[in-house]
């Protein structure tokens, strides 16, 4: 049996007339570029996030370049955020010439861990950046209530959490800024690259919105050096029939999480690997569905791949030990949480049109490769 670790063929087919029209309608209207579609899918994901203002943009990358930007970080600045994500996630901290923090995250949830951020807050320190890693939120009212106390702003990593909740509120929606991406992997996808900032702060909502198009209010007038970052008409057009299906494809994934959790019980399995911890209060939308083996990870992740199972390390070297950011100063031990995230960790196929077959199917070709010790 074939289980890739994402089948996007699967999806397109149940829409693939409703997306044709919609790409079929931009191309009539060649309206490409901040058209009429973009306007009407901010409006949507602002309803949907329960937010004020969504700004859409390029990439999920340069949601977290804007928000920095809009909310004034430079160079010689500060920013607290987590050693174990994605690259962009500390990226657009360097870009600006400003420094990120790295504060080690807490075992169960991969999060950003809240008790540590107090001691890293120094004269420099202008804004604190958690992680939504895998599609859960991260604690933010403890995050929140630091950030608070020290005059801080609070941006949301929420590339993977679109739709995702902390004790009834939404991602995107807890601190100044959210960023999403819409990159074809993620519950919400694309056609390609886009990304989307929510905020309900008015004043933020016109810095970004100005910020993307060159730092110009209308065209050729500057007040201010932005960035190129518009949102494809064609993407939007995608999203908008694709964010109909969200909740009932992250309810899917929610669904496959919880009986991989049956399954790899009922086989014996659970106490040698480490299952999913969903926090109380928390809407998991389970983006990626990862567990923790503390022994042979990849000898295993070789195993399912001759067995047909696709998996994907998310993620293999902590931000704080990737060659560029070598000028900070890290080394092995800085963040141990972190790191041994990065050597247990796999992530298992969790897409929603996964059948029970499938996933049988997986976890008896984990047990076959504990079996044989």
């Amino acid at each position: 049996m074939k289980v890739p670790l994402l089948d996007l063929k699967a999806q397109y087919e149940t829409l693939r007339d409703e997306l044709l029209a919609a790409i079929e309608r931009v191309m009539d209207s060649q309206q490409f570029v901040l058209g009429p579609d973009v306007g009407a899918l901010e409006e949507e994901v602002a309803g949907y996030c329960q937010a004020r203002h969504a700004i859409g943009c390029a990439s999920g990358s340069d949601a977290l370049l804007l928000a920095l930007m809009a909310l004034g970080i430079a160079a010689e600045d500060e920013v607290i955020t987590s050693p174990y994500s994605f690259f962009a996630t500390a990226s657009s901290i360097a870009r600006l010439g400003a420094r990120p923090v790295f504060v080690d995250i807490e075992p169960r949830t991969f999060n950003l861990d809240p008790s540590k951020i107090e001691a890293a807050i120094t004269p420099r320190t202008r804004a604190i950046m958690p992680v939504h890693l895998y599609g859960q939120c991260a604690e933010m009212e403890a995050i929140n209530e630091t950030a608070a106390r020290h005059g801080l702003p609070v941006i949301e990593d929420a590339a993977q959490a679109i739709g995702a909740e902390n004790l009834g509120r939404r991602a995107g929606t807890m601190g100044a800024i959210g960023c999403f991406s819409f990159y074809p992997t993620k519950n919400l996808g694309g056609a390609g690259d886009g990304g989307m900032l929510t905020t309900d702060d008015d004043a933020l909502a016109e810095q970004l919105k100005i910020l993307r198009v060159h730092g110009g209010e209308r065209r050729y007038y500057h007040s201010v050096v932005g960035i190129n970052s518009r949102l494809d008409s064609l993407q939007a057009a995608v999203l908008r029939v694709k964010l109909q299906h969200l909740d009932r494809w992250s309810d899917a994934r929610r669904r496959n999480a919880a009986l991989y959790n049956d399954l790899l019980t009922d086989a014996g399995l659970a106490e040698v690997i480490g299952l999913p911890y969903v926090g109380e209060g928390a809407r998991h939308i389970f983006n990626q569905y990862v567990i923790r083996i503390h022994a042979k990870r990849d000898a295993l992740k070789a195993h399912l791949q001759q067995q047909g199972v696709g998996t994907d390390i998310y993620y293999p070297v902590p931000l704080h030990l990737q060659e560029c950011f070598r000028y900070l100063g890290h080394a092995e031990g800085d963040f141990p949480f972190a790191e041994q995230s990065a050597g247990e960790t796999l992530a298992l196929p969790i897409y929603p049109e996964l059948t029970v077959e499938q996933q049988q199917y997986v976890v008896d070709s984990i047990r076959h490769f504990m079996d044989q010790g």
